[in-house]
């Protein structure tokens, strides 16, 4: 059966499961969780890897990851709300730079007076 495209869509019209994916998570109270992400129109997408080098280019080699199989990340992100899964995301955003502690403001005048 020929596979339907939509106009110069490349995706196929039909979702086929990626087969077993490597899943970034984070540490949570009960264990780990999936890390979901955002698409860059803002849409919350589940996000899964075909392999550990490609996950870890992307985020990085301590990123934490579990193997779950397409249609199982899939499940485990509907209840959140989430139905797309992204497999082999290419660009991500960097991670927040840490913030410097402020300094309160009435301190900051008092060491200005003394000085």
């Amino acid at each position: 059966m020929p596979e339907l495209l939509c106009g110069d869509d490349p995706e196929p019209s039909d979702r086929s499961p990626a087969g077993p994916l490597f899943v970034p998570v984070r540490p949570g109270p009960a264990g780990y969780a999936a890390r979901l992400f955002r698409t860059p129109l803002g849409e919350r997408t589940a996000v899964g890897f075909t392999s550990a080098r490609a996950l870890a280019v992307t985020l990085g080699p301590d990123q934490a990851w579990i193997r779950l199989a397409e249609p199982a990340l899939r499940a485990l992100a509907a209840p959140l709300g989430v139905t797309t899964v992204t497999v082999d995301p290419q660009l991500s955003a960097p991670a927040p730079a840490p913030v410097a502690p402020l300094v309160p403001v009435a301190l900051s005048l008092r060491i200005a007076r003394t000085a």
